[in-house]
């Protein structure tokens, strides 16, 4: 066994990653504060080649130092808009037919494991990392969902919890590439 040289990976250029099919999976950051957390987001998206990145509310918007420092160029590559009311974009995405996936703690939301979605065509709500995602934005989700935790923490990070989300619905949806 070896280590993969950088070459190897068979990386896209800007280029070709603004050309190639994207998965029909959208972002939807409502109020982040953190800006590390923003270019983590970004660098993740461009790393499982999602469709688009909506920043909301007083989430930050590239080019920032502290967004670059964490998205390591993804700015770039990944497709964005910036919109002031979530509550738009969440209803412009429903239009559009995309079935809008809240990721909160609520009472009578699915576990992660348990949920399969319907269709490939998502949006994925992402909430303040204090106060989570906003009431009004939840009772326009067609699914809350949340990520089964044991510990003595009861939330995980933002950027972690959209890793974690994504890779698991990709794998169920058979669109992960490896």
């Amino acid at each position: 066994m070896r280590k993969l040289k950088n070459e190897e990976l068979n990386r896209l250029t800007i280029d070709e990653f603004r050309k190639a099919d994207k998965i029909p999976i959208v972002l939807v950051l409502d109020d982040i504060r953190s800006l590390n957390n923003v270019g983590s987001a970004f660098r993740t998206a461009d790393a499982f080649l999602l469709e688009k990145i909506y920043l909301c509310g007083i989430t930050g918007r590239p080019p920032h130092r502290e967004i670059n420092k964490t998205a390591l160029g993804a700015t770039e590559s990944m497709n964005w808009e910036y919109h002031e009311s979530s509550t738009k974009v969440v209803n412009d995405l429903k239009k559009n037919g995309y079935a809008i996936v809240a990721v909160e703690q609520v009472d009578e939301g699915s576990s992660l494991q348990d949920y399969f979605p319907a269709q490939s065509k998502l949006a994925l709500v992402f909430g303040n990392e204090i106060s989570g995602v906003r009431e009004d934005l939840l009772s326009m989700a067609d699914a809350i969902i949340e990520i089964p935790q044991s510990g003595t923490k009861h939330s995980l990070n933002v950027s972690v919890s959209i890793g974690i989300v994504i890779w698991d619905l990709l794998s169920k949806l058979k669109l992960v590439n490896h």
